[in-house]
């Protein structure tokens, strides 16, 4: 069976771990956003990044619009509050906050929590983050993300 083509296909937008562009929305926000593909890199209106929670950290309580927002729990352990209704979130978990629900995810523990956050459409997300505080990678980060490639962290 023949493969269709589309004479619209382009090369995938790559970004390596270097490329990551990481802030603090507000100064004293308690997590931190790698921003890995937004609507200024990949044609598209979305926002997925890396959302690093310290210990006890939280983001206020908020909601959007328009847009879903998904969570995947990459390491930690944490609660996901939306419209009232509280769930624990442990490594492994996803969940998908729908447009309009007030929302908010806390890490619970005394570790950082790693997720990957994805919003569709970005309604302002990826233009809220860029004009935060920027910051960095540090090595406990660098050594979560890349832990499928230990030699990737020294990269």
């Amino acid at each position: 069976m023949p493969i269709e083509t589309y004479q619209s296909c382009k090369i995938p937008v790559i970004k390596r771990l270097n490329d990551y562009q990481v802030y603090r929305i507000s100064p004293n926000d308690t997590n931190r956003l790698a921003i890995i593909f937004d609507s200024s890199n990949s044609e598209n209106s979305l926002t997925v990044c890396l959302e690093i929670f310290d210990p006890g950290g939280a983001t206020p309580p908020h909601r959007h619009n328009f847009a879903v927002e998904m969570f995947f729990i990459i390491q930690g352990e944490g609660i996901a509050m939306c419209d009232g209704k509280e769930t624990v979130l442990k490594t492994g978990d996803s969940i998908l906050m729908p447009k309009a629900g007030t929302h908010y995810i806390k890490n619970s523990t005394n570790q950082r929590l790693y997720t990957l956050c994805m919003m569709v459409p970005n309604e302002d997300f990826s233009e809220l983050i860029r004009n935060g505080i920027p910051e960095k990678l540090d090595q406990e980060d660098l050594q979560v993300v890349t832990r499928l490639n230990p030699l990737a962290a020294m990269l």
